[in-house]
């Protein structure tokens, strides 16, 4: 899937082709968000708050990195990418579980939030296609965005699973369907290629949130109950080899 045309600069685009291996790596980053996130706030007992405030510092360290760099380093990239799940994961959990406000308001409060970044970007840009994130100021937006959609995704997994009581093998059912119909509105319709990118991006969240639940939750919660040391680990391993065993460009600007 792509996005529409954006206006042309001289930048140099600093973000992947999306492409089917930018959306594979993307759920398998997903779903190390959410297995990763949940080692170090519930495994390791260090709580939501604690790992919120390492994960937004490795979030920032990374950002950082990844808007000075010159080009597009697909490691570089994939290691932002996943650094905005763990963060998150904890953030939503802390806010939805901590904080007291539920899935159901933190769905509500993080979706606000995102619509809101997209919005200050486009008023800001004049677009929010991939292929205009070139400059600081776009990156800037593009990761903040970006933070706000995987935080949403954990939220709005867990609404999925258990407030609307889909359970997580009705959760990642339910997320394949909209990611179906997303692809399907793509390939036989003539909407937007940005917003279908967007919806595409949000959704691949909560998906990957619903299956990392699935992996390491209770038997009795209905998950596998397998450890999220080794969970995390396999993911980040195949995240790694996709990285780079894949074709990886970055997105080209369109004139």
């Amino acid at each position: 899937m792509t996005t529409a045309d954006s206006p042309p600069s001289s930048a140099l685009s600093k973000v992947p082709q999306v492409t089917a291996a930018f959306w594979a790596l993307k759920v398998l980053a997903t779903t190390l968000g959410e297995t990763g996130g949940d080692a170090v706030s519930m495994s390791m007992d260090l709580g939501y708050l604690a790992g919120t405030g390492i994960f937004a510092v490795l979030f920032a360290l990374a950002v950082s990195a990844q808007i000075r760099a010159r080009r597009f380093h697909p490691l570089l990239y994939w290691t932002t990418i996943v650094a905005s799940t763990t963060v998150g994961t904890t953030l939503a959990d802390f806010a939805t579980r901590s904080l007291g406000i539920g899935y159901t308001g933190g769905t509500a409060l993080l979706s606000a939030l995102l619509l809101t970044s997209l919005w200050a970007w486009h008023r800001s840009q004049g677009s929010i296609a991939v292929e205009s994130v070139a400059g600081p100021r776009a990156e800037a937006y593009y990761w903040l965005t970006i933070m706000f959609s995987q935080t949403l995704g954990t939220a709005l997994g867990d609404w999925a699973a258990d407030t609307a009581g889909l359970g997580y093998l009705g959760g990642i059912g339910a997320f394949a369907l909209a990611l179906g119909a997303v692809a399907v509105l793509y390939w036989w319709t003539q909407l937007s290629r940005t917003l279908l990118f967007w919806a595409a991006f949000v959704l691949t969240r909560p998906f990957g949130a619903v299956v990392g639940d699935f992996l390491d939750k209770p038997l009795a919660s209905g998950g596998l109950e397998l450890s999220r040391y080794a969970a995390s680990a396999v993911l980040a391993a195949l995240i790694l080899a996709g990285v780079l065993l894949l074709p990886q460009r970055a997105a080209q600007r369109a004139h």
